[in-house]
């Protein structure tokens, strides 16, 4: 199995190198969702229809097909002395780290709010109503509920709504519902994948639609989000964990490789190291073989590691920056000695930046503030990390007085009239008659 992991090393000096890098970058932008026209594609346009007419029902017949469970509409929530009793339950020194990770997230997502700002052209409105989407397939991720709860409070959303998949003895892992408890959130559903995109887009008897959904997910759950937009507001695609590194001769290898298979582990997952050292290169190929063996889940990380990762050795370091800047993955991280930062800054394209050898990836899903919510598949193009300000929404605010519109009638009217709108030019014009 180790030997087939040679297969993910690649090198300017082969002629394929440009086209490999090409098939990679197509491998991990199509990962997130579904080609609509797919089986799988086609299948979640049929559910999403099938809740415009089924509702509770289509929660009952998809999380019997998908999760195994069956469950009527008055099982659909979890009910808050479980939500408690959860809490009760939990680790005590877990619970202490949850509450600290829950404090800085708080802290960081405070001080970058934009919603509170004064100025007359602009007013700020909290969104009314969320959905939050919380993986529980292939993890239990608590630090999800933290990441994109603890932003919505921020920006004062009134209704949170969580959905997560029952996988966990026929219900939501302890450790979600403890998180959930600790942020005063008490409207749990133990639904997950499209059906609970679905049900949150077009709501049913049982639970309410909302204003917007957020929250990573896999192919299915973007599919839905995807197709819904609209319907509904979402955030992101946040589809399967992306990780690139960026490592010159001053990094160190087995590092690299802890961190790749750190995302890698999500099963799907992408992990990719970009040098200009051949040497560097091939130690990161030697730790990966040693280190994916030791993992809990080494076949899943190792099927992730040959079908979404590479390491790629490029002839310099300038040519590795632009080709990160073209993947713009999800995390995106430097370990480069002292001219860490320097790169950093040629950085345009990346959900999250990670700086310098002590700052892996964990250190941002869990503690350091910015939310682990991110743009995969290429989005971190044109989309940005989830923060409190994707919890609000600008409306403009336009107050003329007589004179005002006085000094500027002539000009709107000689706009309004240059693309043949006379009604506008008259609702100025009628105006000047006083």
């Amino acid at each position: 199995m180790n030997e087939e992991l040679d297969q993910i090393l690649i090198s300017s000096s082969q002629p394929d190198f440009d086209q490999r890098l090409v098939q990679l970058r197509m491998a991990i932008c199509q990962a997130p969702t579904f080609n609509p026209r797919s089986e799988e594609g086609l299948k979640v346009a049929k559910i999403i229809d099938d809740f415009w007419e089924h509702g509770d029902q289509a929660v009952t017949q998809y999380t019997r097909e998908f999760d195994k469970v069956d469950l009527t509409p008055q099982e659909f929530r979890v009910s808050k002395k479980d939500l408690k009793t959860a809490h009760t339950e939990i680790d005590k020194k877990l619970l202490k780290s949850i509450h600290d990770a829950i404090e800085n997230v708080r802290k960081y997502q405070t001080e970058i709010f934009i919603g509170n700002s004064k100025h007359p052209g602009i007013k700020y409105t909290p969104i009314n109503r969320i959905g939050i989407c919380v993986p529980g397939a292939s993890a239990s991720l608590p630090s999800t509920v933290i990441m994109t709860v603890v932003p919505a409070q921020v920006a004062g959303v009134k209704e949170i709504a969580v959905v997560s998949p029952p996988r966990y003895k026929g219900s939501i892992h302890p450790v979600i519902l403890a998180v959930c408890h600790e942020l005063g959130i008490d409207e749990v559903y133990r639904i997950g994948g499209v059906q609970a995109v679905a049900a949150l887009a077009t709501g049913t008897d049982t639970i309410r639609g909302v204003d917007k959904i957020v929250g990573p997910g896999n192919m299915w759950v973007q599919t839905a989000k995807r197709l819904l937009f609209g319907e509904v507001g979402i955030d992101s695609i946040a589809g399967p964990s992306e990780v690139l590194i960026i490592a010159n001769n001053k990094a160190n290898p087995a590092w690299v490789a802890a961190d790749m298979l750190s995302q890698a582990e999500h099963a799907p997952g992408s992990a990719l190291a970009f040098t200009d050292s051949d040497e560097v290169g091939k130690k990161i190929l030697d730790e990966l073989k040693k280190q994916v063996g030791q993992l809990s889940r080494a076949d899943e990380t190792s099927e992730c590691l040959k079908q979404f990762s590479g390491i790629a050795v490029f002839n310099n370091l300038d040519y590795a920056i632009d080709k990160a800047n073209e993947f713009a993955v999800e995390h995106l991280q430097i370990q480069c000695g002292d001219e860490s930062r320097e790169i950093a800054d040629k950085i345009k394209n990346a959900g999250a930046i990670f700086i310098g050898d002590y700052s892996p990836v964990a250190v941002g899903d869990y503690w350091a503030g910015p939310s682990h919510t991110l743009p995969t598949g290429g989005g971190a193009r044109f989309s940005s990390a989830l923060t409190s300000n994707d919890f609000i929404k600008s409306t403009s605010i336009i107050e003329y007085d007589k004179k005002k519109l006085a000094e500027s009638a002539e000009a709107i009217i000689r706009l309004a009239e240059a693309e043949g709108l006379d009604a506008h030019a008259k609702s100025i014009k009628i105006r000047q008659q006083d």
